[in-house]
């Protein structure tokens, strides 16, 4: 894959209405703002659809891989992250989606995360439960089969209050109706 840009995929989540207040001039200068500007989430340690490298897993210093994004929609406040696999415990027959990891409040302007960001994580950001009752990153950690592993960015248009250590379910409750786009990148991992 050398020579190969990372790709994401992006879904945006516009809300555009058509109202007294909006021309048709008006309207279509917002929708292009839509069109022109697309959320983008990549890593330097592995492209969408691609292998996590070991060192990202249980099977090795389970170290948060590093993650860049582009395209953050005008008006965003904060972002928000949140890592989890569907295909738990066994892809040929998955009973639930495990939660790897939930940050919220990230910084509006923030570009990016370093590789093992523990508790480097910009001032004002916080951090939910995962799946292991704790907060912070865990790593791919599958019992059987390739996994696929989504990392799943948020741009909001506020800064969520202090949800203490909220689950994913919950943090997705406090985003509803405050998500200007998202999008997602996609690695798999077998042990």
């Amino acid at each position: 894959m050398t020579g190969l840009a990372p790709s994401s995929v992006t879904m945006w989540l516009p809300v555009i209405g058509k109202g007294p207040c909006l021309s048709e001039a008006a309207e279509a200068d917002n929708l292009q703002g839509v069109l022109d500007m697309t959320l983008k989430l990549s890593s330097s340690a592995f492209f969408h659809l691609s292998p996590i490298p070991v060192v990202h897993t249980c099977d090795g210093r389970d170290l948060s891989p590093p993650l860049s994004w582009t395209g953050v929609p005008p008006g965003t406040k904060s972002l928000a992250l949140i890592v989890s696999d569907p295909d738990a415990p066994d892809p040929a027959a998955p009973k639930m989606t495990w939660v790897h990891w939930v940050v919220y409040n990230l910084p509006g302007d923030a570009t990016g995360l370093p590789q093992d960001v523990g508790a480097a994580l910009p001032a004002g950001t916080r951090e939910g439960l995962n799946d292991w009752h704790r907060t912070g990153y865990g790593g791919p950690c599958p019992p059987i089969g390739r996994h696929r592993y989504f990392f799943r960015l948020y741009a909001l248009g506020v800064v969520l209050p202090d949800l203490g250590r909220p689950t994913k379910t919950a943090l997705e409750k406090a985003m509803r109706g405050h998500v200007l786009a998202e999008t997602e990148l996609m690695g798999t991992y077998q042990c």
